[in-house]
């Protein structure tokens, strides 16, 4: 269940509260995020949208500890990361999220395999574990024909399937995805959404998704439309 009235049971995979963010432009302060409570359950879809600028990618990039709120606090699975240390921070990304990004972020020389196998090189797996997990990953997402394939032999749809692949392959906490369909048409868009569905309702994963595409937030169980830093909850629907 996600709420955005600060009134969650304490039991949450994700709790936010009071989170604000302010970026210094020149003289100009611009409060991007202001007092946001937040609430997300393990096994959740939830879809972000806003118009540009609203600071979707600001939340998405302070859930995911890579930027850090000028007030309030975030606790994700136990864990407040609000004030953890630079190296402890990277350690608990590693652990806790898969990121997924609208450009794939593949590395052009590294094969499907390669790519999705970096994050695990961080780990003390040995070279078989780490195998069968690319493998179970590629698997997942329907591409271990293409396991030897570089980004340029893949189309789009694909190399954002190896990137899905890769942010879940060491079995992170939550996913977030930062406008995963952004660059697809619309078939594409569609078998990624397809994807990202099946991962809650089958692997019980927990999704955060931005996107402008009413299309692929109609997929998600939860909407959230962020309007002038403050969230305010959209429609609902079932996981498909």
């Amino acid at each position: 269940m996600v709420r955005v009235d600060g009134r969650g049971d304490g039991n949450s995979l994700v709790r936010v509260r009071g989170l604000d963010k302010k970026y210094q432009r020149g003289s100009e302060e611009i409060h991007v995020l202001q007092g946001l409570n937040l609430d997300v359950d393990a096994g959740d879809f939830v879809a972000f949208m806003g118009p540009s600028g609203s600071g979707k990618t600001t939340l998405l990039n302070l859930l995911g500890g890579i930027d850090l709120p000028s007030a309030g606090s975030i606790t994700v699975a136990g864990d407040e990361i609000t004030h953890m240390s630079a190296a402890k921070l990277t350690q608990w990304r590693a652990r806790h999220v898969g990121f997924i990004f609208q450009m794939y972020n593949l590395i052009p020389v590294l094969t499907a395999f390669q790519n999705v196998e970096l994050p695990l090189l961080l780990t003390k797996l040995s070279t078989a574990e780490r195998r069968q997990h690319v493998e179970t990953a590629l698997g997942i997402v329907g591409l271990m024909d293409r396991m030897h394939y570089y980004p340029r032999q893949l189309s789009g749809g694909q190399e954002q399937r190896v990137g899905i692949a890769r942010a879940i392959v060491a079995d992170p906490t939550f996913l977030l995805c930062d406008e995963p369909t952004g660059d697809l048409d619309r078939k594409s868009a569609d078998e990624v959404m397809d994807l990202l569905a099946r991962l809650v309702r089958e692997h019980h994963k927990t999704v955060l998704l931005v996107t402008h595409d009413p299309v692929a937030a109609q997929r998600a169980q939860t909407v959230l439309h962020l309007e002038k830093g403050v969230l305010v909850e959209g429609q609902a629907a079932e996981v498909r």
